[in-house]
């Protein structure tokens, strides 16, 4: 990247404001740096979910900037923002699966637009990411027969094979049991090391911060509060971050 390029960061938040009902980002500032994976935290309805939002083009903000893939998407029409979403991809909550379809169909449908890809490199392709992401077993199920977990390990499958530059992961390993959260956290950090994938995190869950972030964005009232190293924010006095690093190790105990 050169030194003078206006947009080093692959995704950067320029003095972002947000408001609907109530403000929900106030002056956000952080970037993420291409294949660093920074995690947001903070408690319920302080904008994690919007600040994924503006990163896809879903929302505008009312004003500032959004640095996405090192364009300038702030003012962008949805035709541009196609582009974009090409390169970067989301795994929502939900994974937002196609219920009809099995898990291999679900994987296939990200390839059925690639004319460079034969019928048997797709099935190649798709047994493949189900290989990755450890469920090469489940293939011919539904939906319906997989648990939470599973659902996302699909989800991811089906984000990757969009060959994208970025994953967004919105609260990867909420409503999972410990054992598929661990599973969860340490695909993400394989997938970062193997595919040297620039990821964003939003996530409640302390250990897979601590197990796949970079940096963390702390959110407080819609304002950054604290963004640097995960082990910096440890040292941090400011009292809301310590209150939500008490109240975990609380939980914990």
């Amino acid at each position: 990247m050169p030194q003078d390029d206006p947009y080093p960061h692959y995704i950067e938040f320029r003095h972002v404001y947000k408001t609907f009902d109530r403000p929900v980002l106030v002056d956000s500032n952080f970037n993420v740096d291409p294949g660093e994976t920074v995690a947001i935290i903070g408690r319920s309805g302080v904008g994690k979910s919007v600040t994924l939002g503006h990163i896809m083009g879903f929302i505008k903000p009312d004003s500032g900037q959004i640095i996405v893939a090192h364009e300038d998407i702030t003012g962008m029409a949805e035709d541009e923002l196609r582009r974009i979403r090409r390169k970067v991809t989301m795994v929502f909550q939900s994974g937002a699966l196609f219920d009809s379809l099995t898990v291999a169909e679900n994987v296939l449908f990200s390839l059925e637009l690639r004319e460079d890809y034969d019928q048997q490199n797709k099935e190649d392709v798709v047994n493949g990411l189900l290989g990755l992401v450890d469920i090469a077993e489940a293939k011919n199920a539904y939906p319906a027969d997989l648990s939470t977990g599973y659902k996302r390990s699909v989800a991811i499958a089906r984000a990757l094979a969009a060959q994208p530059q970025c994953i967004l992961y919105d609260e990867p390993t909420t409503m999972v049991d410990p054992i598929m959260s661990n599973h969860l956290g340490d695909l993400m950090l394989r997938l970062k090391k193997q595919l040297r994938l620039t990821s964003v995190v939003v996530t409640h869950d302390l250990d897979l911060m601590y197990k796949v972030a970079d940096r963390v964005v702390f959110l407080s009232d819609g304002g950054v509060i604290y963004f640097g190293p995960v082990a910096e924010m440890e040292k941090s006095d400011h009292p809301l971050i310590r209150e939500f690093l008490e109240m975990d190790r609380v939980v914990r105990v």
